[in-house]
């Protein structure tokens, strides 16, 4: 009675054309891939910001501070030194990897996901479980009806089918002779009204 009442409500946001989310998804796999997985917060932040799941933020923060920590990697290396090491090679080559495969799987699982039809809640065709069977009901008999006899699973025979002699000329249904005699009467009438057209 004495409050500020309801907030007010955001309008649903549209879903944008099929180009536009293809062009932005091949963007920041682009950037990923180009970057060697060292801008892969943004396609990270561009899910974050769309999605607003706590996963996702969480997702791009470990993302900048995996990056941050690699290129603090990379500046501690020593100058004097003309080539990489092996042992550094490799530490970068699989940071890379994974940092870029990573990144870009999950991006594109995650925003096809979260732009599917229903928003991606389609329940899985084998998720679950089938409860168990209930068991029979055993009536005893009462003040209700006697109980019912029980029923025996006897597979019945087929109908036989009586072959028909096929006729040369089917017979045409009423239905259709009254819509024939109506679409004529209509004919007509458009003649009448059309002039000499």
């Amino acid at each position: 009675m004495h409050g500020h009442g309801y907030p007010p409500q955001q309008p649903p946001t549209r879903r944008p054309s099929s180009g536009t989310l293809t062009g932005l998804r091949v963007l920041f796999v682009a950037l990923t891939l180009l970057s060697c997985g060292f801008l892969s917060w943004a396609a990270l932040l561009r899910l974050a910001a769309v999605t607003r799941r706590t996963l996702d933020w969480s997702l791009m923060a470990g993302a900048v501070v995996l990056n941050g920590c690699m290129v603090a990697f990379i500046l501690n290396i020593p100058e004097d030194e003309p080539e990489l090491t092996d042992q550094q090679a490799v530490v970068l080559l699989g940071w890379m990897l994974c940092s870029v495969a990573g990144t870009i799987a999950y991006y594109l699982y995650a925003e096809i996901r979260h732009y599917a039809p229903g928003g991606g809640l389609a329940p899985s065709p084998y998720a679950g479980y089938l409860p168990p069977a209930a068991p029979p009901v055993t009536s005893t008999p009462g003040y209700a009806y006697p109980p019912a006899p029980a029923r025996t699973s006897t597979p019945l025979p087929p109908p036989a089918r009586t072959p028909v002699p096929p006729s040369a000329h089917p017979a045409t249904p009423q239905r259709m002779d009254q819509v024939r005699a109506e679409l004529d009467e209509l004919s007509d009438y458009l003649r009448k009204e059309g002039g000499g057209r």
